[in-house]
């Protein structure tokens, strides 16, 4: 594989730039379900339109989980929609889906399509270890992003990830700093088995066993407004106590308030509820600011620059001098939350 004059020109630009652009849609998704499908441009097609062009293309399977599932995802999609062109230098190729099965299944296929690169946010941290070895004799570099998976680093290239623990290490801080009379949860998780989930439940649970907090329920609502609303609602009509809400996603948390709302119960600075959610939407921000959430946590979806920084490296022949790439990430307060804040950190 020869370095492609194209690509080198692009991504210096795009180093620059890529971790700043404005990723429009963090509206609330309602889509529970999972995808399958597939956005291509082949290398076909390229030389149909450009002759031989497609010869100096890098090519690369980006397999990431359903843009529809949260703002969180819409805005890491779009960012990596804005760095994978044909003008940056790439025949790019995108599958997405909630389920790992159907990951694996578009993983394979790429593999079999030789493409130079893999780029992967799994849907379960389980399960990869046949992939990545088949692509490791194909050829294929693995870069997985976002998420982390249970397989040993000699299996891929490199990984760029958020600290998933340390995202709710933080949470769960914050909330014992808050020294609440008692402490009554509804905990609303997102999808079993990925990294945020895990990271974000565990946090929690570890916490609670130690303190003797009250998790007065515990469900997945799958990144999932509406059944995030249902699930505080049926607390609510059990007539249950409970003044947090710890809701693994933005989505969820609006969700939940939806509910506390229908039900005038009083949520946010001072009130009677407390909210914390998670992924920094620009709404969800706003909220904070207002005094109507508590707090949020901030998971980073602009991965694409340090991911051309890889392959650069890669493509030149260079060592990486970090295997591992784990992202800096903050934790908003409502009650210190500034306006800069809210346009600098929200997706």
């Amino acid at each position: 594989m020869k370095m492609k004059k194209v690509f080198a020109m692009a991504a210096s630009s795009l180093l620059c730039g890529a971790m700043f652009v404005s990723c429009g849609d963090t509206g609330s998704s309602s889509n529970s379900g999972s995808s399958s499908n597939s956005e291509q441009t082949t290398k076909a097609d390229t030389a149909k339109n450009d002759g031989d062009s497609s010869k100096s293309l890098i090519t690369v399977g980006i397999i990431n989980n359903d843009p529809n599932e949260s703002g969180y995802r819409t805005a890491n999609d779009r960012d990596l929609k804005a760095a994978f062109t044909k003008e940056n230098g790439f025949d790019a190729r995108f599958s997405y889906s909630l389920k790992n099965e159907e990951q694996i299944n578009a993983a394979q296929k790429y593999i079999q399509d030789e493409v130079d690169y893999l780029l992967l946010s799994a849907a379960d941290t389980a399960g990869w270890d046949s992939v990545l070895k088949d692509a490791q004799a194909a050829g294929v570099k693995v870069i997985l992003f976002d998420r982390t998976i249970d397989a040993d680093e000699s299996l891929y290239a490199a990984s760029i990830v958020s600290d998933m623990d340390k995202e709710g290490e933080k949470a769960v801080d914050w909330l014992k700093s808050q020294n609440l009379k008692s402490y009554d949860i509804i905990h609303i998780q997102g999808v079993m088995g990925t990294a945020a989930q895990k990271g974000r439940s565990g946090a929690l649970e570890s916490t609670a066993k130690e303190l003797g907090w009250n998790i007065v329920t515990q469900q997945t609502a799958e990144w999932n407004a509406e059944k995030a609303q249902q699930i505080v609602q049926s607390v609510i009509d059990s007539n249950k106590e409970f003044n947090v809400i710890y809701a693994e996603n933005d989505d969820m948390a609006k969700g939940a308030v939806i509910a506390l709302d229908k039900a005038n119960i009083s949520h946010g600075v001072d009130k009677d509820v407390v909210v914390i959610g998670f992924d920094c939407n620009k709404w969800a921000l706003e909220e904070l600011k207002k005094g109507n959430w508590n707090y949020d946590g901030q998971c980073n979806p602009f991965q694409s620059s340090y991911i051309l920084d890889i392959i650069d490296k890669l493509e030149k022949g260079e060592t990486l001098s970090q295997k591992t790439i784990i992202m800096d990430e903050k934790g908003f307060d409502a009650k210190t939350i500034t306006d800069e804040d809210v346009n600098q950190y929200g997706i």
